[in-house]
């Protein structure tokens, strides 16, 4: 058994650090770096590019909604070529810093609203598709299982690669629970670890209604900017390598 190990990264702004991603690149093998979107400025795309580039961690590009004030967690009704424009020049701006760190973007997973609408939103789905094919059709997509972008992805001959979440609790249709609503976030380490163990090995997650779902997979994504986030890596990873699961980066 192989799984992936991703967080968000590089979701500082100036003054501003959120996510302790020296410490986490330590962990993962897999970093969701924000674009300058959502979250991140020029100095810390260079920054954590560098880090990742050492350390062989593999960059992905976490495109996002032009939304730095709600850190990309609003929905936005954006025109679909002009999403289409906003992903490219996400992706263009961290393949930028990770070519002079001697590496390269290497996938792509959307960032929070965008993220979720895309499981269901057809038409930013096919713009969120439509970018990486134009960009580069070998680049991996990174979404949840069953979603709309992952189907398009599949249809237009992109690698699509399901996700899952160690500390977000689902719905019993196997989405993610609103960060609106209390819970939204599993904060316990000990569960945070259960649960990533049981998706790798069974391929199943318990709902917020105790029912079971389907969840197997190829990457697994642990917050950066939770409480204790760098502690409940380490664990995960140690829980996972202790079931006998290989984790190493998809890309």
């Amino acid at each position: 058994m192989v799984i992936d190990l991703n967080s968000d990264l590089g979701e500082g702004f100036g003054a501003w650090p959120l996510t302790d991603d020296e410490a986490l690149l330590d962990i993962v093998t897999s970093a969701n770096v924000a674009c300058g979107f959502h979250a991140g400025d020029p100095s810390v795309l260079r920054k954590v590019t560098e880090l990742a580039a050492e350390r062989g961690v593999v960059i992905g590009a976490q495109v996002g909604y032009r939304d730095l004030a709600g850190f990309g967690r609003r929905f936005i009704d954006m025109d679909p070529h002009e999403l289409v424009n906003d992903v490219l020049y996400q992706i263009g701006a961290l393949e930028g810093f990770a070519k002079i760190a001697g590496t390269r973007v290497r996938y792509v997973k959307p960032h929070g609203a965008l993220y979720n609408a895309v499981v269901h939103h057809t038409e930013q789905a096919a713009a969120v598709v439509d970018a990486v094919k134009r960009y580069d059709p070998g680049l991996p997509i990174l979404g949840l299982p069953g979603s709309e972008l992952l189907r398009q992805a599949e249809a237009e001959g992109l690698t699509a690669v399901e996700e899952a979440f160690a500390d977000r609790a689902y719905t019993p249709e196997g989405r993610l629970v609103s960060r609106r609503l209390p819970g939204a976030v599993v904060h316990e380490p000990g569960e945070v670890v259960r649960r990533s163990v049981r998706m790798a090995t069974d391929g199943t997650v318990t709902a917020t209604d105790g029912s079971s779902v389907a969840a197997r997979p190829r990457s697994l994504c642990v917050h950066g900017d939770t409480a204790g986030a760098v502690e409940i890596a380490r664990k995960v990873r140690q829980g996972l390598l202790d079931a006998g699961i290989e984790v190493r980066s998809f890309a």
